[in-house]
């Protein structure tokens, strides 16, 4: 008995010792575990979460959000009207994985920091993704830099603070403004026109600025006038030279008879004598660094960027690219979406130190020009700059795509130009004179190459004229006189539309991109040689615009409710006022539009051929993606057509189907084989029906700066530019 109790208390006691052990390894891993928590930082995209984890090192923890996570629902309109323009926000269909393991993620972490973007929609995004993980938005767990390096991280990281409701509130005013108009235009157009349209504020806008120009170029009438340009020379050294006027006066030349009149005044042998010589020193200042609009811009008219392509590359320069070695992953620029040309005192610091080792001291601004921000402007960006000056484009050259190059070139160029020196020109005024007919020569020349010396794109020619004195005597070499009309004023090009935008204050820099996008996907105008030309469907729908919702296509309106959002952005008003003021009289033209717009009924084009399969007259109809052919008995026959554009030659290729003109995904026009897929030809340069004398290859004709050139395909071939 006694030994069974004993035994009893000894297994007992090893239970007990066994238990405390298990209590103890427990206590120990709960402790690990705790040590092993991470921060964790969510950004939206991927590629940015990489480079940040690498300059934050083993205890933070960096994801994406992939975007956005929550947004108004596409099915309905998705505002409370009648309780203060309420939002009804969802989940956005597809991200329910994404969310769930953000959840997971928050909940294992020590801390969750907000990295999103720091502008509105970054803003926007964190304050959203607060509200799904459970945050309290007044914590200070909101993380901003404007620059993606290790310094610019890690000194943010030491100063987080609080969601900003202003930011949050200007966002969401302006989402719920968007899709106030937006669902509310739309089913108008749906009923009264054809399914598939769509309104808003900047693409109206946008849409209307086309057709005005449109219908100012139809309205245009060309007037004559002519040219004298004249050849001098003194000794010889030739020069040009143009007519100026009668008698010392400015005079216009109109018509043949006016030429005719001039030359008989003119002894064209005899000799000319200077009269005037004026010479002075221009200086040339250099621009400020590049602005969201103003990078779209020049990137269009300079490496013939379409907007998308030129914010899709600068994305990838902002997030960070591998550059190998010690550097790693890094940001090569500056935050790409602002208004602001500011640049901090650090970036002109070492912009000034690198101007004095590269170029010399005479190079480098002593007080770089600063420029006054446009009204509505918001400064709390920079302008876009590279993030180290020390990065030659030359230096990163082999770790980027071709079109990241070309870009970073671009900013690093127009950013060092803008901390240096004006260009000083010599210019020269010469006027020379004979029996009351006077001429003027224009030169000039680099007296000092200043801030061209980085950015040789922004250098005028020089245009160098012989010394003369006053009193010299010139001959006329030769006299060219040309009849000339004028012209109506151009289409919008992409970067004309989006100065035209900026000008009038209306959207913003991020809003530019998906509006170009936009009414070329509603088939309201369409590219032609890089300009807008607006379609039959364009003007249809803006007729409605303007007679139904007038303050839609007002500039003067739309850029007042711009400014209104900008306020909310900084505290001064509140976002449920302005969105209240504006949808009162909105909802009463859009009752309005529904009561009174008759039903308008697109005329349909006869094609000229039959169906063949039920042998009925087909007709060009327009739909959301252009015009396509249909039979004339739709919907009892519903056979359709693609409308090919024939270039006039035969498949190179097959030699029997005909080579047309196509358009990819991106709208881009390309060349192909009619009887594709039978057929696989494709060309992206257009195919002519001759072919390159040096081996038998057909041309084609290419694009290039300045006009187009007919090249061989095998490169062996080649034609002068046509301009």
């Amino acid at each position: 008995m006694a030994t069974t109790t004993k035994k009893t208390t000894l297994t007992a006691k090893k239970a007990s010792e066994k238990t405390a052990t298990k209590a103890e390894k427990s206590k120990k891993t709960t402790k690990k575990t705790t040590k092993r928590k991470k921060n964790l930082v969510i950004v939206e995209s991927p590629s940015k979460a990489k480079t940040i984890e690498k300059y934050l090192g083993s205890t933070y923890k960096v994801v994406a959000s992939l975007g956005h996570v929550r947004d108004l629902p596409k099915s309905q309109m998705g505002v409370d009207t009648d309780n203060n323009f309420e939002p009804k926000y969802i989940s956005i269909r597809g991200k329910g994985d994404v969310i769930k393991g953000l959840r997971k993620e928050a909940k294992a972490a020590k801390q969750v920091f907000l990295a999103s973007d720091p502008d509105r929609e970054g803003e926007a995004i964190a304050w959203h993704l607060s509200y799904l993980l459970g945050l309290n938005p007044e914590d200070k767990n909101r993380v901003v830099f404007n620059e993606i390096t290790k310094d610019a991280v890690k000194d943010a990281f030491k100063t987080p603070r609080a969601i900003n409701m202003d930011l949050v509130d200007a966002q969401q005013a302006r989402r719920v403004l968007d899709r106030l108009v937006g669902y509310s235009i739309s089913p108008v157009l749906w009923k009264k026109v054809k399914k598939g349209l769509s309104a808003g504020r900047v693409q109206s806008i946008a849409l209307d600025l086309i057709i005005k120009r449109e219908r100012e170029i139809e309205a245009f009438e060309p007037e004559e006038y002519w040219t004298l340009d004249s050849e001098f020379k003194k000794n010889r050294t030739k020069f040009k030279a143009t007519f100026y006027g009668l008698d010392g006066k400015k005079t216009a030349v109109p018509d043949n008879a006016a030429v005719q009149a001039i030359l008989q005044q003119l002894d064209q042998q005899g000799d000319f004598e200077v009269l005037d010589v004026v010479k002075k020193e221009r200086k040339r200042q250099p621009q400020p660094p590049f602005t969201t609009s103003t990078m779209q811009q020049t990137a269009n008219t300079q490496l013939n960027f379409r907007t998308r392509k030129t914010m899709m590359a600068a994305q990838q320069l902002y997030e960070g690219i591998n550059l190998g070695g010690k550097e790693g992953t890094v940001g090569l620029i500056t935050y790409m979406r602002t208004d602001s040309t500011r640049i901090s005192a650090g970036a002109k610091a070492e912009a000034a130190q690198f101007i004095h080792d590269a170029y010399g001291e005479e190079y480098a601004a002593s007080h770089p020009r600063s420029v006054k921000l446009q009204e509505g402007a918001q400064d709390a960006h920079e302008g876009i700059r590279p993030t180290s000056v020390l990065r030659t484009p030359d230096s990163v050259k082999d770790k980027l795509t071709n079109d990241q190059f070309k870009l970073y070139s671009l900013i690093w160029s127009r950013f060092v130009a803008s901390q240096m020196t004006p260009e000083i020109l010599d210019t020269m005024t010469v006027t020379i004179a004979q029996n009351g007919v006077t001429f003027r020569a224009n030169g000039s020349k680099t007296k000092f190459a200043g801030f061209t010396k980085a950015y040789a794109s922004a250098k005028e020619k020089d245009n160098v004229l012989p010394d003369l004195e006053i009193g010299d005597a010139v001959q006329l070499s030769k006299i060219d006189p040309a009849q000339h009309f004028t012209q109506p004023p151009a289409r919008f090009s992409e970067a004309a539309l989006i100065k035209a935008l900026e000008e009038n204050g209306v959207g913003r820099p991020s809003t530019y991109a998906p509006t170009l996008d936009t009414i070329q996907k509603r088939n309201y105008v369409k590219l032609e040689a890089r300009r807008f030309e607006p379609t039959e469907l364009g003007m249809i729908v803006e007729d409605v615009i303007k007679d139904f919702f007038p303050d839609i296509i007002d500039i003067k309106f739309t850029a007042n409710i711009e400014e209104q959002l900008d306020n909310v952005e900084v505290g001064k008003e509140q976002w449920v006022k302005v969105i209240s003021d504006f949808f009162g009289p909105f909802e009463e033209e859009v009752h309005k539009a529904e009561e009174n717009l008759e039903k308008i009924t697109m005329k349909d084009e006869m094609a000229g051929f039959d169906c063949d399969i039920c042998g009925a007259p087909m007709v060009v109809k327009l739909g959301r993606f252009g015009k396509f052919y249909a039979c004339s008995r739709f919907p009892d026959c519903r056979n359709t057509k693609a409308v090919v554009k024939e270039i006039g030659m035969v498949c190179p290729v097959c030699h029997e189907g005909q080579v047309i003109e196509r358009k990819s995904r991106r709208n881009r026009i390309f060349y192909g084989c009619s009887r594709y897929p039978d057929c696989d030809f494709t060309s992206w340069d257009k195919p002519l029906n001759r072919n390159c004398p040096n081996d038998g290859h057909f041309l084609v004709e290419k694009k290039v700066k300045g006009g187009k050139q007919v090249i061989c395909p095998n490169g062996d071939y080649e034609e002068d530019v046509q301009k």
